[in-house]
C-alpha cells in the first residue's frame, strides 16, 4: 500500500463559525493503482488532497485528528523540512488551473528546472536540458525552442502538459491530479487523460484523480470513492459503480451524465444544494436531497456498510438502492 488516509478531519475557522470540510475520510491507494475521488464542488475532495500534500493554509485550516500514511509513515507527524523532501520526490500534485499555478514572470524552462536545482543540486545548464527532456516526454512540440517561453505563450492544453511535466520531474511514487481537465475542450481532455494514463503505466505510479465528472474516469480509474459533505459515501471498483450504484447520491451523479440516446430530453439534476459546512444536517448529510430519505436518515449518521467485497456504502437503505 502506497497511501492510506485514516479518519481524516479538516476544519476551517471562519467569522461565522467552524466549517467542517472533511469529516472522517478513509481511503487507500496502491502502487500503480488509480483512485478517482468524485463529488460536487464543496464536497471536500481538494481539501483532502491538500491535507495529504501538506499544503493546507493553517490557520485558518486545522487537522484535529486523523492519519495520512505514506509508505507506512504518518506524514502529519513529520517536521516541515522532512515533509518538504517528500513533496516532489515522493508525491506531487497537478493543479486544476495551470495558468494561475504557473509563475507568469518565469519561463517554463526555469520553473521545470527549479525542481532539479533544489532537489538534485543540478546546474542551471543541466536543469534546462532536463526541462527540455520533460517537455518532450509530455509531447510538447519544438521543446528546445519553446523552453524559454512564458506560460501565457502556451495554449490551455499545453500549459496542463507543463503542469504534468512538473509533477513528473522527480518521478514521484504518487500523483494527485486535481481536476486536471477543467476548462479544456473534450478533445484536449481526452489527450491529457490518455497522457496521464500512459505515464502512470510507464512509471508504475499511484494516481488520485479528483473530479466531478464521472465521464472522465470511466476508462482510467480502478476504483472510485464518492464524497459528499466531507465524507466518503460510497467506494467500489469502477465498473461496479457504473453498473449498479449503492448510494442515492452516486445514482444521482450517474443519471446527471448527458447521454447520446436521450437527445432532446431534459437533463436530470439532483434537487437542492450541497449543505452549508457550517451547519451540516443531522443524520445523513444527503437526507434533504435524497428521494429515499426516511426518519432514520434524519437522526442517525449511516456508517460505511460492507455491500460486497471491496464495496461500501454509507446509506441505511443501500440494499433498496441496489435493487433499483
Amino acid at each position: 500500500m502506497l497511501l492510506e488516509v485514516r479518519d481524516l478531519h479538516v476544519e476551517f475557522k471562519t467569522r461565522d463559525g467552524i466549517a467542517k470540510a472533511v469529516n472522517g475520510v478513509n481511503y487507500s491507494v496502491d502502487e500503480g493503482e488509480t483512485l478517482a475521488v468524485l463529488g460536487e464542488s464543496g464536497s471536500g475532495k481538494s481539501v483532502t488532497a491538500q491535507a495529504v500534500m501538506g499544503i493546507l493554509d493553517m490557520p485558518p485550516g486545522r487537522i484535529p485528528r486523523g492519519e495520512i500514511l505514506f509508505e507506512g509513515q504518518d506524514v502529519l507527524k513529520l517536521k516541515e523540512d522532512r515533509r518538504r523532501k517528500i513533496r516532489g520526490a515522493g508525491m506531487a500534485m497537478i493543479f486544476q488551473d495551470a495558468l494561475s499555478s504557473l509563475n507568469p514572470v518565469l519561463s517554463v524552462g526555469e520553473q521545470l528546472g527549479e525542481m532539479f536545482v533544489v532537489h538534485r543540486g543540478m546546474s542551471k545548464k543541466d536543469s534546462r536540458a532536463k526541462a527540455v527532456e520533460l517537455m518532450e516526454r509530455v509531447r510538447i512540440p519544438a521543446a528546445k525552442e519553446r523552453v524559454g517561453q512564458y506560460p501565457h505563450q502556451f495554449s490551455g492544453g499545453m500549459r496542463q502538459r507543463i503542469m504534468i511535466a512538473m509533477a513528473l520531474a522527480l518521478e514521484p511514487k504518487l500523483i494527485i491530479a486535481d481536476e486536471p481537465t477543467t476548462a479544456l475542450d473534450v478533445t484536449v481532455q481526452a489527450q491529457v487523460m490518455d497522457l496521464l494514463a500512459e505515464l502512470q503505466r510507464e512509471l508504475h505510479m499511484g494516481l488520485i484523480l479528483i473530479t466531478h465528472d464521472l465521464g472522465v474516469v470511466a476508462d482510467v480509474a480502478d476504483k472510485i470513492a464518492v464524497m459528499y459533505a466531507g465524507r466518503i459515501v460510497e467506494t467500489a471498483p469502477v465498473h461496479d459503480i457504473y453498473r449498479n450504484p449503492a448510494h442515492p447520491y452516486t445514482k444521482g451523479l450517474l443519471e446527471s451524465i448527458p447521454r447520446l440516446d436521450q437527445k432532446g430530453q431534459e437533463l436530470y439534476a439532483i434537487k437542492g444544494l450541497p449543505p452549508n459546512l457550517l451547519n451540516i444536517p443531522p443524520g445523513c448529510a444527503f437526507n434533504p436531497r435524497c428521494p429515499r430519505a426516511q426518519d432514520v436518515c434524519r437522526t442517525h449518521v449511516p456508517p460505511l456498510y460492507d455491500v460486497a467485497a471491496g464495496r461500501q456504502s454509507a446509506c441505511h437503505f443501500w440494499k433498496e438502492t441496489l435493487d433499483g
